[in-house]
Formats: C-alpha cells, sequence, structure tokens
C-alpha cells in the first residue's frame, strides 16, 4: 500500500478513547493562551533532552490515585412558579493502589464510592431510589445541562484526596492521574496527564520533546494560569511511532522552588516508566499505566449495575419518592 504524500503515523491508542495528542483544526492541539516560563531549569536556547541522572532511585512507595464517574440519569424538576431545572444523578468513585518497589508488590489499599443529585433547582431534596441515596449538590448559575456534568468533578476530586490521605506515609509518592488543580498543596505529589490538549511551548522547543527517546524527559518548565504550576514531559517505553507516542505531561506544585521541582521531575523518570502498559494488554499504552488501568475497572464495578440504577431511579419519580 502507498502511503498518500509523506510520512504517516498510526496512533497506538485505540480510536474509541480519543487519540493520546489530541488535534484541533488550527493543528497538533491548540495553542495556550498561558505564560510558560522555559528558563527554569536550562535556558531556553540551551534545552536538551534530559537522561536519568546518576545515583537518583525511585520511592519504596508509591501510590497511584484515581476516580472515576458515570451519570446515571439526567433529571428534571418541576418547580411551583411553573418554571423547571435540569438535573444529573451521578456516581463516582475514587481510590488508591499501593505499589511497594522494594517488595515488588501491589495491592488496593482503599477505595471510596460517593452519589449525587446535580442541579441548580431550588427545590430539589435528596432522592432515594431503592437502598441507595443521591444527596443534593446544588450548583450556581442557572444550571444549564451540558454544564452539569463539570460540577461532578469537585466532590470526584474531594474524595479522591480523602481516600489517599488515608494511606500516605513519609517518603512516599502519589501520583495523580490527571492534573493536580486543586491538590496542589499535598506533599511529594504529581499530577500525570496522559493526553495533550494544549501546546504550552513554541516550535523549537516542542521539537525537543517530540525528539525525546523512551526514557528521557525535558527541561523543567513553569506554566503560569491559575491551575498552573511547574511541568516537563516525558517519553514512557514505545515502539517507533508517531512523534507524540508514548509522551506524557507531569506537573508538580507552584508553591515549591525550581530544586524541588526538579527533584521531582528527576524521581519522576526513574518510577513511572515502570508502570507503562503494553498495547496487547490496553488500548491506551504505554499512557494508562498499569496500576490505574486495573484500578479503574475496579472503580467501575463499585459503581453498581447502570441499568439497575435507572431503573430504580424512574420507579423513585414514577412513585414520588424524591424527598420534598
Amino acid at each position: 500500500m502507498t502511503a498518500p504524500g509523506g510520512r504517516f503515523y498510526v496512533d497506538a491508542w485505540d480510536p474509541s478513547y480519543g487519540a493520546s495528542f489530541e488535534a484541533t483544526a488550527t493543528g497538533p492541539a491548540a495553542p495556550s493562551s498561558a505564560q510558560v516560563e522555559t528558563d527554569a531549569e536550562l535556558p531556553a536556547v540551551d534545552w536538551r533532552a534530559i537522561d536519568v541522572r546518576a545515583g537518583v532511585r525511585a520511592p519504596d512507595v508509591v501510590l497511584l490515585v484515581d476516580g472515576v464517574r458515570r451519570i446515571d440519569a439526567s433529571i428534571w424538576t418541576a418547580e411551583e412558579d411553573g418554571g423547571s431545572f435540569p438535573g444529573l444523578a451521578a456516581s463516582y468513585a475514587a481510590g488508591v493502589v499501593r505499589c511497594d518497589l522494594e517488595r515488588g508488590s501491589a495491592q488496593l489499599a482503599g477505595t471510596r464510592v460517593g452519589r449525587g443529585l446535580f442541579t441548580a433547582s431550588p427545590s430539589a431534596r435528596d432522592v432515594v431510589a431503592g437502598s441507595v441515596r443521591y444527596p443534593v449538590h446544588r450548583v450556581g448559575g442557572t444550571g444549564e445541562l451540558a454544564k452539569l456534568p463539570a460540577a461532578v468533578q469537585g466532590p470526584l476530586t474531594a474524595l479522591e484526596v480523602a481516600v489517599s490521605d488515608a494511606v500516605r506515609t513519609d517518603g512516599d509518592l502519589l501520583v495523580v492521574d490527571g492534573p493536580l488543580r486543586s491538590r496542589r498543596n499535598l506533599p511529594r505529589t504529581l499530577g500525570y496527564i496522559k493526553t495533550q490538549h494544549s501546546q504550552y511551548l513554541d516550535a523549537r522547543l516542542t521539537a525537543v520533546v517530540t525528539g525525546l527517546a523512551a526514557g528521557q524527559r525535558s527541561p523543567v518548565f513553569r506554566v503560569g494560569t491559575a491551575w498552573g504550576g511547574w511541568s516537563w514531559y516525558l517519553r514512557l517505553p514505545v515502539s517507533a511511532g508517531a512523534p507524540w507516542a508514548g509522551i506524557v505531561r507531569v506537573e508538580c506544585s507552584p508553591d515549591l522552588d525550581v530544586a524541588e521541582a526538579i527533584e521531582l521531575a528527576d524521581l519522576s523518570l526513574v518510577t513511572l516508566p515502570r508502570f507503562a502498559s503494553t498495547p496487547y494488554k490496553d488500548p491506551r499504552a504505554p499512557q494508562n499505566l498499569i496500576p490505574i488501568a486495573g484500578l479503574e475497572r475496579r472503580l467501575r464495578g463499585l459503581l453498581g449495575d447502570p441499568r439497575l440504577l435507572h431503573r430504580a431511579l424512574t420507579a423513585a419519580a414514577r412513585a414520588g419518592t424524591a424527598r420534598r
């Protein structure tokens, strides 16, 4: 088969999961409007791939935390004034895997499940569907249906913090699947971003990133946004392929000084690659880390059968058991 006009690559990810690097009509990922400080670890003119430094060893214990969420039903409330508000009945769960690298073992260290009715309705009350309760989480604004899924993220993040705090010990490393967001104050914590939506660097520095070999990282840079902080890219073990294959972005708290951020960047380079998945086991390999993939499956099971929950919610609405 002849390639159509020049080189092309096939993203290793299963297309049903999107792509490891999200492209837009404006090019390979939308340029970020954030101010970026690229001279933190190395001057921008000297940017190069950084290898594992001598003497850096992985921590004895790594904690990997993740959360999942699911919309069980869309609802509408009828107000006394004749108006109505949309709402979502959602289930969410968080868990943490404790990896003892010294012993070569991993175990599920804790899980928690939450549910909620997310709506701007002033009259909404907790919904009891069979043996399951959906407490009201009242959202601000007009409560448009399209914006309600984002409201679930806050309680889910709080659940992730709670479940990880319960098992932390001195000297461990906590890896959060996704951006740190409100968890930036947690000590020795990394945000692990496996899908790249924004382009933070100019073309020349981006070329350094896409030129990384497996087991190398970029210099540390700083993203100046409300949710920004210290950040860097690294490439996980991967077969030759697309320029962004196997590349993830890692971030840590902006409250750290640059030396502390560099220390965590070096630590990530000797820690994260050992958890990389393989294509024959995971359609999002290598970015979807092996402990995270197993944790996601367990958490989705804890959410319960979606068909039964939808049926129970429908029955509760028909019977008028939504508490007012």
